[in-house]
């Protein structure tokens, strides 16, 4: 088995209802619609935190600037290479490269959302190479990031038609990747973080709160969890895949 983890980028939860994919997949899983994030609730520093499993105050990247950690913890990526398991990762956004240490990955896909490429091109072309991917084998995590809703968001508005035209696009996506997922895998779908008119970054629950879905053998279909935290996120991946987790990642496992 195996587990892919998909994060739609500045995706808030109550822009949700009436997507039959979304529908279809909390019937499915176990899910949280009022997961938190962490503060500041700015891009890099919650992906950081979410492979690490830390506050941004321990990471030490509190913008969209990565900063060297002073004391080091170890991330996701990092546990799973230790432990003789690959990672792939399949992503539009390039800051996102900082989340893994050189060497950690065995597959690393980047198609550039900033370089007179669509983010909506760019999420497909992403989709697209993460599906081929999946349907080969290889790896036993794989990452795939969509980035469209945060552009969209900040060009236009959080809540605004073009922003709901994202997400509707990205759970398209979505559908796509399920389907091509082995059978007995675990899929996680989350997001990074909200977000309000047309910023996101403090702490408005609009910012703060983020959808948590998880579908696998190890999930009750249906099944609404409470008290989850992006933090709890890489402590589940490494207990679906055997591992333990590092002594200082402060998540909690949710299985």
């Amino acid at each position: 088995m195996g587990v892919l983890l998909i994060l739609v980028d500045g995706m808030r939860p109550d822009a949700l209802p009436g997507i039959p994919a979304a529908e279809r997949l909390m019937a499915e899983s176990s899910y949280a619609l009022d997961a938190g994030t962490v503060f500041p609730s700015v891009t890099l520093p919650c992906h950081m935190s979410l492979f690490h499993s830390v506050d941004p105050s321990r990471h030490g990247t509190t913008t969209n600037v990565y900063a060297p950690q002073v004391r080091p913890v170890e991330g996701l990526f990092e546990v799973l290479k230790r432990n003789d398991l690959h990672s792939a990762m399949f992503y539009s956004w390039e800051e996102l490269r900082d989340v893994s240490r050189p060497g950690s990955l065995s597959l690393s896909r980047f198609f550039n959302g900033h370089a007179g490429v669509p983010f909506e091109t760019a999420d497909r072309q992403t989709t697209d190479d993460a599906v081929r991917f999946l349907r080969t084998g290889g790896a036993d995590f794989v990452f795939t990031y969509l980035g469209w809703p945060d552009e969209a968001g900040h060009a236009s508005g959080w809540m605004s038609e073009e922003y709901l035209r994202s997400v509707r696009v990205s759970w398209e996506e979505i559908e796509a990747l399920l389907g091509a997922v082995p059978a007995d895998w675990t899929v996680i779908v989350t997001a990074d973080h909200g977000g309000h008119d047309r910023i996101h970054g403090t702490t408005l629950p609009e910012d703060m709160t983020i959808p948590v879905f998880l579908r696998g053998p190890d999930f009750a279909p249906g099944r609404a969890l409470r008290d989850v935290s992006i933090l709890d996120l890489a402590p589940t991946i490494a207990a679906l895949l055997g591992v333990r987790a590092p002594r200082e990642w402060e998540g909690k496992s949710l299985l």
